[in-house]
C-alpha cells in the first residue's frame, strides 16, 4: 500500500509526521472518512464542506483547498489501484514548536486507503451480523466545549466510551443531561410505530451518511422526528440501526440485555441507501 503523506506518495511502512506536527502533539487537526464506490467517493461535497467547517472551528488561516484534496485522494486510489476502499483524509496544522498556542498553519495533508468489498445493490455489507451495543458512562463532550460538528484527530471521547465495551460493536454516548445523543463512531436511529427518530444535531455530529438516510426516508414517505429523547424511547424501538461512512445502514441486535433488531423501515433505507450507490458508482 502506498499513502499520500505532506504530497507525496510513500509506501505505507514508510508512512510518518513529524514528533512536532500538531495533529500528532494535540490532535490539532481535523479529518474525514471516506468510502470510495466503483474508484469515485460518496457523497464528496459533503464530505469536503464538513472538513472545511471542522478547520474553520479550529482556526486554520491556510489549508488545501477541495479540489487539491480530491486530487490527492484520486492519485492514492490509483496508486493503490482501488476502486473499492476506505479512505481517510487528515489535516493537521502542521509541524510548529512547542506552545499550546498555534502560529499560522502550515498543514500536513495525509490520504490513507485501504479495499473494502463493493457496494452497491449487488455488493456486500462490511460487516458479518448486525450490532450490539452498550449504553455507557462516558458522555459525549457538550457543544459548548467542542463544536459537535467539527471532526477533529482527538478523539478521545469515543476512545474512552469505547473502553467501557464487553464484547459490544458500538457505544452509545448520552449528553451531560442525560438524553441519547450518539454512538463513537456512528448516528443511531430507531423506528417506533412507524416512525424514525434519530437525536437532534444541538451535541451530535452531523454524519454524512445520517444525511442520506433522512433524505431517502423522505423520499419513501416514511415520516421522521428528530428531538430530544431519553434511553426508554431507544430501548422501547421497534426496529433500530446505526449509520457511518462504512458501515452504511447497519441495524442494532441488541442495546444492552434490551434486543432490538431490524425490521421492515431498515430494511427499506438500506436498500434505498444500496440503489443510490450503485445508481451513481457502478
Amino acid at each position: 500500500m502506498r499513502y499520500h503523506v505532506g504530497g507525496e506518495l510513500v509506501p505505507a511502512d514508510e508512512a510518518s509526521v513529524s514528533v512536532s506536527d500538531r495533529g500528532f502533539r494535540y490532535g490539532d487537526a481535523g479529518f474525514e472518512t471516506l468510502r470510495a464506490y466503483g474508484g469515485t467517493v460518496f457523497r464528496w461535497d459533503d464530505h469536503a464542506e464538513r472538513l472545511a467547517r471542522t478547520l474553520d472551528a479550529l482556526g486554520f488561516d491556510d489549508r488545501p483547498d477541495a479540489r487539491d484534496l480530491r486530487e490527492r485522494v484520486r492519485e492514492t486510489l490509483a496508486a493503490n489501484d482501488l476502486e473499492d476502499a476506505y479512505v481517510r483524509v487528515s489535516v493537521t496544522r502542521g509541524a510548529q514548536s512547542g506552545k499550546l498556542s498555534p502560529g499560522p498553519a502550515d498543514p500536513t495533508v495525509v490520504v490513507v486507503t485501504k479495499p473494502l468489498p463493493r457496494g452497491g445493490t449487488v455488493g456486500e455489507d462490511v460487516w458479518d451480523a448486525p450490532a450490539t451495543a452498550r449504553v455507557v458512562e462516558t458522555r459525549r463532550v457538550p457543544s459548548e466545549a467542542l463544536p459537535s460538528h467539527a471532526k477533529t484527530h482527538n478523539y478521545l471521547n469515543g476512545v474512552l466510551a469505547r473502553l467501557e465495551l464487553d464484547g459490544e460493536d458500538e457505544a452509545l454516548l448520552r449528553d451531560t443531561a442525560g438524553n441519547l445523543a450518539e454512538g463513537a463512531t456512528s448516528n443511531v436511529f430507531w423506528v417506533r410505530d412507524g416512525v424514525l427518530h434519530t437525536p437532534a444535531l444541538d451535541d451530535v455530529l452531523p454524519g454524512i451518511t445520517r444525511r442520506v438516510v433522512r433524505e431517502l426516508a423522505a423520499d419513501l414517505d416514511v415520516p421522521l422526528e428528530t428531538g430530544t429523547y431519553d434511553l426508554d424511547a431507544l430501548r422501547g424501538a421497534d426496529e433500530a440501526f446505526l449509520t457511518n461512512t462504512t458501515w452504511e445502514v447497519r441495524p442494532v441486535r441488541r442495546v444492552g440485555d434490551t434486543a432490538i433488531g431490524g425490521g421492515p423501515v431498515t430494511d427499506r433505507l438500506a436498500d434505498a441507501f444500496d440503489e443510490r450507490v450503485e445508481a451513481a458508482h457502478y
